[in-house]
């Protein structure tokens, strides 16, 4: 029970010291947050496990990774990473693939026309057997295409 107890604080402790580090001051919120539990009878190897847990799971990174390549100046290869500790997110990689093309279509060409949309060549998903955890990932071809009825659009 007294183990329960101290970790409260230290979940309130990482969720301050994740909006912190956006703020540059992750270090000193680091600092002030081991002297505080310290202070309520937490020791060494608790904080320790605590903050070692945090950075491996880090609850305020975004789930997926997503890398985009032009393959020419109408296609595009999307490329979508799993983050290996994660709580869900399992079945939406085919939504992110979508979002993310969809803003590739809205963001325009190089001439800053907006495309009309995009056909979906080619999506695969599967799981990354990789050292020392699975990660599951996702990778598509997407081709731009202008407004089909008026081409000059």
């Amino acid at each position: 029970m007294k183990r329960i107890i101290l970790l409260l604080p230290l979940a309130a402790l990482m969720t301050s010291c994740a909006w912190l580090r956006e703020n540059d001051v992750e270090v000193a919120a680091g600092v002030g947050g081991y002297v505080a539990l310290s202070k309520l009878g937490a020791t060494p190897e608790i904080i320790a496990g605590g903050l070692i847990a945090y950075a491996m799971y880090d609850p305020f990174s975004p789930q997926w990774s997503i890398r985009v390549v032009e393959i020419d100046h109408e296609r595009r290869r999307i490329e979508l990473r799993m983050k290996r500790f994660s709580t869900g997110g399992d079945g939406e990689a085919r939504q992110v693939f979508m979002r993310v093309a969809r803003q590739l279509a809205e963001e325009g060409g190089d001439d800053g026309m907006a495309y009309a949309g995009f056909d979906e060549l080619r999506y695969e998903e599967g799981i990354e057997s990789s050292r020392p955890l699975a990660q599951r990932v996702a990778d598509g071809e997407i081709r731009l295409v202008k407004s089909r009825q008026f081409p000059q659009l």
